[in-house]
């Protein structure tokens, strides 16, 4: 498996790479995981293998410039002047290293299943490694490239956002040439047909799980206590429509937000905290093991998905196992994870700041509803999102990808 940053809390991408990594060990797979920083956590059985890039963009100090004796080869400089001219260059780097890596391991795998890196490189593995690939896309990130763009209005900015995401055509070209892409929505599926022009019958949708330790509570909820998991300063994430809400409703009521993300000091979520006077009532939570994760989720008497767009949004469904009711923007895929509309969610119109705030004022004032929404919440991961259920899927895809490799192989034999 292969990931060019496996962050495990931040982005789906980390999360989808640990569990599904876990399962698959289970089911009796070999998995080595090979992945740039920030390094994943994987569970006992799976294998890691590093693949150093310059870690251009860690923390404390993002955009950082290394000392010279870091560079190692062509490709390190690469990945510094693409930074420096304001453009993002792991997922190109990445693929240039992982073909070397992998060219030294030939004849050692079965199949090889690349998590949304799609560079130039990746064009060049099943011949490296001497085995099929194929590719999972979370969703197309020329979504967060238009929602971001939308909210600049500086000129320069938007010249450097542009920038930013000039690996999109790279991933628009490698996707149109995969072998076999695994989405987890029909909404992403959908959404890589028409940004990428990729033919929908080498799609398979096959929905993510939810991890066994998001369980309901056993202690009461926190009275007042709205809960979001999101990138704060992120435009695509919503944050800025929920604070507005919040900041209306809490004129009213006693009511606290606590968001799990870390934002950028002096960034626009804390500028707009600020102009919003709600400094004492919104907390920040970061850094959290999976326990603690599951004890806020189970803590909050709503929580609140205000993306503008999601091709799955796992954190959705595990606020679902922990019988949280839910109101949620009727964005990208976030219908298909909660259902229909006042089951498990109030969904609302992304962006829309009075509606989000009716539903936030409708969810608090009934305690019997929420608790009805909740329980119908966790009937639904129980019924759909198991990562034991994901694993056995993509099984079946990767004998796929095999069985139509060794044809293919056969034939160019004779």
């Amino acid at each position: 498996m292969l990931s060019y940053r496996s962050k495990t809390h931040v982005g789906g991408q980390g999360v989808y790479l640990r569990h599904l990594s876990r399962e698959l060990t289970r089911l009796g797979h070999t998995v080595e995981v090979f992945s740039g920083q920030p390094y994943p956590t994987l569970d006992e059985g799976v294998a890691l293998t590093k693949v150093p890039s310059l870690d251009l963009y860690r923390e404390p100090d993002p955009f950082r410039v290394p000392r010279l004796r870091e560079f190692r080869d062509l490709i390190d400089v690469q990945e510094f002047a693409i930074m420096c001219l304001a453009g993002f260059p792991e997922p190109r780097t990445f693929s240039r290293r992982i073909v070397k890596v992998l060219a030294e391991r030939r004849g050692d795998f079965d199949v090889v299943h690349d998590n949304q890196v799609l560079g130039h490189g990746m064009l060049d593995v099943e011949d490296a490694v001497g085995a099929p690939m194929l590719t999972t896309i979370h969703h197309p990130i020329t979504f967060d490239r238009r929602i971001d763009l939308a909210q600049t209005r500086n000129p320069w900015r938007k010249l450097t956002l542009r920038r930013w995401y000039g690996f999109l055509r790279m991933q628009a070209h490698i996707a149109r040439r995969a072998r076999w892409i695994l989405t987890p929505s029909e909404a992403s599926k959908r959404d890589i047909a028409r940004d990428f022009a990729v033919d929908p019958a080498k799609m398979q949708v096959i929905l993510l799980g939810v991890d066994d330790n998001f369980v309901p509570p056993s202690e009461p909820r926190v009275p007042g206590r709205i809960m979001a998991m999101a990138s704060a300063d992120a435009p695509m994430k919503g944050v800025a429509t929920l604070l507005e809400a919040f900041a209306k409703l809490r004129t009213e009521r006693a009511v606290e937000l606590v968001l799990v993300t870390r934002p950028a000091p002096g960034g626009r979520t804390e500028k707009l905290i600020e102009k919003l006077g709600i400094g004492d009532a919104v907390r920040f939570a970061h850094g959290l093991s999976d326990d603690e994760l599951v004890e806020l989720m189970g803590s909050a008497e709503v929580a609140c998905v205000p993306s503008l767009y999601e091709g799955f949004s796992l954190p959705t469904a595990e606020m679902m196992a922990c019988a949280t009711p839910l109101v949620v923007s009727r964005a990208g895929a976030i219908p298909e994870v909660v259902g229909a509309d006042g089951e498990c969610a109030d969904l609302v119109a992304p962006g829309d700041v009075g509606e989000l705030l009716h539903a936030l004022e409708r969810m608090l004032d009934d305690p019997e509803r929420r608790a009805r929404m909740g329980a119908a919440g966790r009937r639904r991961v129980e019924e759909q999102f198991s990562w034991k259920a994901v694993a056995v899927k993509v099984a079946a895809a990767y004998d796929k990808v095999i069985a139509d490799y060794a044809a293919e192989t056969a034939e160019k034999g004779n």
